[in-house]
């Protein structure tokens, strides 16, 4: 597997996150775009299966999508 960024809780009842990074490129015409791929990796590349793994509920995953261009910033969820 290959993340950007995955925190684990010191306890299984607390959140983890995983984070996805990414770039916009010319084919996506906007943030909100770039934003879904991330989200669309982090699902399709079955991030979350370590944290499951190691007993941490799916609902205390929390999964962000980062889109950059130049200085600008989207995060979604």
């Amino acid at each position: 597997m290959r993340y950007d960024v995955m925190i684990w809780p010191k306890a299984k009842e607390g959140n983890a996150y995983i984070m996805e990074f990414k770039v916009k490129k010319k084919k996506e015409t906007n943030l909100e775009n770039t934003v879904r791929e991330a989200l669309k990796q982090i699902e399709e590349k079955g991030y979350e299966a370590e944290l499951v793994a190691l007993g941490i509920p799916k609902e205390n995953i929390r999964k962000y999508g980062f889109a950059f261009e130049g200085k600008q910033v989207l995060i979604g969820s």
